[in-house]
């Protein structure tokens, strides 16, 4: 067991974990109006905005949990195979083109290129 990089992943998927509860706590409950997505516009900010905002402020933590799960392989002494890697980055990608697909409802066009990033990752292994 690598300690170093078991405590990087726990770290890197706590950090994750608290960065999209406290966005949601402290930004987005106010520009939440009972929708999954927030909506409500925040003058300068029209609702779109928000929405790709929001989006890209999860994108970030679903970042950070594929490279915490990346780590953990590395803690535990896993080979770190391509298609480990691939696979880690495949998931965050297409968790990414998900939240920007449902975020913006398809409007914004990350979610293609995000989506595009995850089928070729995923299908190059």
């Amino acid at each position: 067991m690598q300690t170093p990089y078991l405590i990087a992943a726990v770290l890197a998927a706590v950090t994750g974990l608290a960065h999209s509860v406290l966005g949601e706590t402290l930004i987005f409950r106010h520009l939440r109006d009972g929708r999954l997505v927030p909506a409500r516009r925040a003058p300068p900010l029209r609702e779109r905005h928000v929405r790709i905002l929001w989006a890209t402020w999860h994108l970030a933590s679903f970042f950070g949990w594929a490279f915490a799960g990346v780590l953990f392989q590395l803690a535990i002494g896993r080979p770190m195979s391509a298609s480990l890697v691939a696979g880690a980055i495949a998931m965050a990608y297409l968790g990414g083109a998900v939240l920007v697909l449902v975020g913006t409802k398809g409007r914004h066009p990350g979610w293609i290129a995000l989506t595009a990033v995850a089928a070729l990752t995923a299908s190059a292994t």
